[in-house]
């Protein structure tokens, strides 16, 4: 099970790390982790392109290195690009030092100032490690689309009933998300331009 909405009580306890942004714009964060990947990322980036959005890309090293040629079109789309690891190790189960050196391999095809931990997992000596060279990146709002357990119209309802303006929200242009975030990802943008959102990448 997972959080849809990460509650303001864990906040405190790893300040450190970027959960939501402080604004008090009608702004809404969204990223994809797990990418590039070929016939996923590609429709992302077209429904992102329709509602004039930018996003940020939490990128696997590993997928960067095999499919270049996407990360550059994600680049010249002018979103933000992050580092997700090279090959998604979990934080839990994985020393600090291997940790350590797993993000700065994806760090040679992706070279940026974000990371974003894989599962979200994260221990305190791997985060120091790394806020030394990152900016940690979470997220306030989990959409569920890589779960095959729930419906795309749930998906897309975790995302309508919790986001609020600042809101770091998680989607994935991963196969396993296929299903679900083409389906979220517009739904998400129609209900917030209609409010008036802008949806912008962390800059």
């Amino acid at each position: 099970m997972y959080p849809v909405k990460i509650p303001a009580i864990i906040q405190p306890f790893a300040k450190d790390l970027l959960w939501k942004v402080d604004t008090h714009e009608p702004v809404l964060y969204l990223t994809f982790d797990d990418g590039p990947t070929p016939g996923v990322t590609e429709d992302v980036l077209q429904v992102l392109h329709q509602y004039q959005a930018k996003a940020t890309f939490f990128c696997l090293g590993k997928n960067v290195e095999a499919h270049p040629e996407l990360f550059a079109q994600i680049k010249a789309a002018g979103h933000t690009i992050g580092n997700h690891s090279y090959n998604h190790p979990d934080g839990w189960k994985t020393s600090a030092i291997a940790y350590a050196k797993n993000a700065l391999r994806a760090q040679q095809f992706i070279q940026s100032v974000y990371y974003r931990p894989p599962y979200g997992r994260i221990s305190r000596a791997q985060s120091s490690l790394l806020k030394k060279r990152f900016k940690i990146v979470m997220y306030h709002i989990i959409s569920g689309d890589f779960d095959p357990s729930i419906t795309k119209e749930k998906c897309l309802d975790n995302v309508l009933h919790y986001a609020e303006k600042g809101s770091i929200i998680v989607f994935h242009d991963s196969i396993k998300a296929s299903a679900h975030v083409h389906y979220a990802l517009r739904g998400t943008l129609e209900h917030f331009s209609k409010l008036g959102y802008r949806f912008e990448a962390l800059p």
